[in-house]
């Protein structure tokens, strides 16, 4: 089986390791890959925004299945294009995406199909008065307000007072996501633990892998801005199988159903980003895509067979039985960052110390924000430059392991959380 794999970050790099994995990897191609990514499979030398260019180069190479990382290509229609060239794809269509790239849609869709979430009001741009009418009125807080487009796992601001509020709406109204703020969703707080699952889908039939918890906020204790994410843990344990049952039964079936219903069937990863209180569990969001920085930790207990799993969810042909084992111990996956993330950092950076960080044996260091320069030297190049992660038979084992591999990588202005894990432990002790 040869395979394209499109994207370039932590995500794409474990995708990469996982496919490697695999019984019949074949040749694995990646466009454009990272320099982790590039030790696992071979530069495909094509523009990924040049949908043409992509058909081609699959066709010329014999590609049995495109694997899309990413959400943009989604939104921007590469799924869809690679089909009616008779190439298969792993990715949603972009209509189906839409539970991603438009949070109005995702909650319009939520509403009608009574899926649990939070109450909410959508704005554009153009009734910004309204809006904040809307949010004076508000009797509780904290607020959410998300811009309804793509903003990069940044557009979304928990304002903490009705004043906040209005002033996050002004920072989204003027521009501060660029197109994406064009029109807002209000809000109510929902209250509880976040966790995240992964569904991956044929249209009709889903399978669930290792439920896992993400770190957004830049800082420990959960301090600081909302990052793309600071590091993930799975098994999570907030997800108890009754819970999971729960999300299974109240979120992704009718999810699958409704969007099959209005004639966007979705295949691919359904990503579920969930707040659960006292064991029940509200949507937060949708993904149409692995999550970052969850994914590396997700695949690193997932054994078996994810190219063709990925095949029969494309070809709408589900094969649950690819996957022998959800859960083989736990994992830990920590994210270096570059000093000044998530606002302005600086590149270029050289990076050393990751051999030493793998040899500690069970760690694995996925590449994002990397790069080699002209004399062919590893440096950053983004704000999450690393994720560090570590596997064990307890999850004890897996932050350890993670944080020592850490302790080896070193680059101007690194900075990591410290505490990625600990809610898992704690809830381990209740």
């Amino acid at each position: 089986m040869n395979i394209l794999l499109i994207g370039s970050g932590g995500r794409e790099h474990a995708l990469a390791h996982a496919i490697s994995r695999s019984s019949e990897p074949g040749t694995i191609y990646a466009a454009p890959g990272n320099p982790g990514i590039l030790t696992l499979a071979q530069h495909a030398d094509i523009t990924v925004t040049q949908h043409e260019t992509v058909v081609h180069f699959c066709k010329t190479h014999h590609i049995d299945l495109v694997v899309i990382g990413p959400e943009q290509p989604l939104e921007a229609g590469l799924s869809d294009d690679l089909r009616d060239a008779g190439i298969v794809a792993f990715g949603p269509s972009r209509r189906a995406a839409q539970l991603e790239t438009s949070k109005g849609f995702a909650k319009d869709f939520m509403s009608k199909y009574s899926i649990p979430t939070s109450a909410y009001r959508r704005f554009t741009a153009q009734q910004s008065d309204e809006a904040h009418e809307f949010i004076c009125g508000l009797k509780s807080t904290p607020i959410v307000l998300k811009a309804d487009g793509l903003a990069a796992g940044k557009g979304v601001i928990i304002a903490q007072s009705i004043p906040e509020a209005i002033s996050a709406l002004d920072e989204i109204f003027g521009g501060a996501f660029g197109a994406a703020g064009n029109e807002v969703v209000i809000e109510e707080f929902l209250h509880g633990e976040e966790a995240s699952v992964f569904a991956i889908c044929d249209g009709t039939n889903f399978i669930t892998l290792a439920p896992a918890q993400d770190h957004k906020r830049a800082f420990d204790n959960d301090e600081g801005k909302n990052t793309g994410g600071m590091g993930a843990f799975a098994p999570a344990a907030i997800v108890t199988d009754e819970v999971l049952a729960k999300v299974e039964q109240l979120i992704i079936k009718p999810t699958l159903a409704g969007m099959k219903q209005d004639g966007n069937p979705f295949s691919g990863c359904l990503f579920v980003g969930l707040m659960i209180d006292n064991g029940e569990p509200n949507v937060v969001e949708y993904n149409c895509r692995f999550g970052d920085p969850e994914t590396q930790a997700v695949l690193s207990v997932t054994e078996g067979d994810i190219a063709n799993l990925f095949l029969s969810s494309a070809l709408g042909n589900l094969r649950p039985e690819t996957i022998t084992n959800k859960r083989n111990g736990y994992a830990c996956n920590v994210v270096i960052a570059s000093g000044g993330y998530p606002d302005t950092f600086s590149k270029g950076y050289a990076i050393t110390g990751i051999e030493l960080a793998e040899a500690e044996g069970n760690v694995t260091v996925f590449h994002a924000g990397t790069a080699l320069n002209l004399s062919g030297t590893l440096v950053t190049s983004g704000g999450r430059v690393l994720g560090v992660c570590g596997r064990g038979d307890t999850l004890r084992d897996a932050i350890d392991k993670a944080y020592s591999g850490a302790g080896h990588i070193d680059f101007t202005g690194k900075f990591y959380r410290k505490d990625i894990g600990k809610k898992g432990l704690t809830k381990e002790k209740l």
